[in-house]
């Protein structure tokens, strides 16, 4: 039988005492000591292999010459390839002709739902239901025409920007430089009223009208396409149709402008996203051909 020991061991103290209590210097277990040593280890050599030092402009790029970047590019580069021939297709269809193949419809939908999140959803809205200066790409009211070809055409070379030579142009006039707070009251009331029938050529909002707006919205106050100007007889507002917003809107005239993405996303991109934009809800059909 083993021996009974003659007295208890004491351990050594750390020296600290608080209140008369002493802290014990309890070695920590081995086991815990070799994984925090192996840990230690196990980081030098990864910064050595693998991008990990931060520098002014880079990061050390390690032994193995691994790359995150390298990787993802390689992974973007083999989809690409994978749907070569889709993207040769879309590109050499006709805009008209997409949706009559239902594979090529289908890739051109998802390619462009992923183009418009990265470049669209800023100002239209991750749903494309606008907001206050942009427009609603679900409803069928187009400033600009909302037939594959407008849209695409519009996609391509923007609206009243300054860095495509073919960007759809046209500029509302400031009128509070041409008419006075009473005649501009006058001319927002009329407004309000177009959406409830009224003529837009009667009454003295109507002889205003007539006189500075006609040119561009049409005697009957529908719009003109080619101008990108609004039709007023519908409920559908770009900006708002409050007295302030329609004082300030004419007084001062709208300038929206929209970037040319012809040249950032390729006739791919363009294509696909006309694609996606034209089906969400409000994209108009070809006009039939005439017998």
């Amino acid at each position: 039988m083993a021996r009974k020991p003659d007295g208890k061991h004491e351990v050594e103290t750390t020296g600290h005492s608080w209140d008369g209590i002493e802290e014990y210097n309890n070695p920590l277990p081995r086991w815990w000591l070799w994984t925090f040593y192996a840990t230690i280890a196990w980081g030098i050599v990864y910064t050595i292999l693998y991008p990990a030092w931060p520098l002014v402009d880079r990061a050390t790029g390690g032994v193995l010459g691994w790359s995150q970047r390298a990787e993802v590019a390689a992974e973007l580069e083999a989809v690409e390839a994978s749907q070569a021939d889709l993207r040769a297709e879309l590109v050499s269809t006709d805009l008209t002709a997409i949706s009559e193949n239902e594979a090529l419809q289908r890739y051109a939908v998802q390619a462009g739902a992923a183009l418009f999140r990265t470049n669209c959803s800023q100002c239209h809205g991750s749903g494309a239901a606008g907001a206050v200066g942009y427009p609603n790409l679900l409803d069928d009211d187009w400033l600009w025409g909302g037939r594959m070809e407008d849209i695409a055409y519009t996609i391509r070379h923007g609206i009243r920007n300054e860095d495509d030579p073919d960007a759809r142009y046209s500029q509302m006039p400031a009128f509070g430089d041409l008419l006075s707070r009473e005649e501009i009251a006058t001319l927002v009331d009329h407004v309000q009223s177009l959406p409830d029938g009224a003529d837009p050529l009667a009454g003295p909002g109507g002889t205003l009208f007539s006189e500075n707006c006609v040119a561009c919205h049409g005697e009957n106050a529908q719009g003109d396409r080619t101008l990108g100007a609004p039709n007023l007889t519908d409920a559908i507002w770009l900006y708002a149709s409050d007295d302030q917003s329609l004082t300030t809107l004419i007084s001062q005239g709208p300038f929206g402008v929209m970037p040319a993405w012809g040249e950032r996303l390729g006739e791919h991109g363009v294509r696909a996203l006309a694609a996606y934009v034209h089906q969400l809800g409000g994209g108009e059909p070809e006009p039939e051909a005439e017998e």
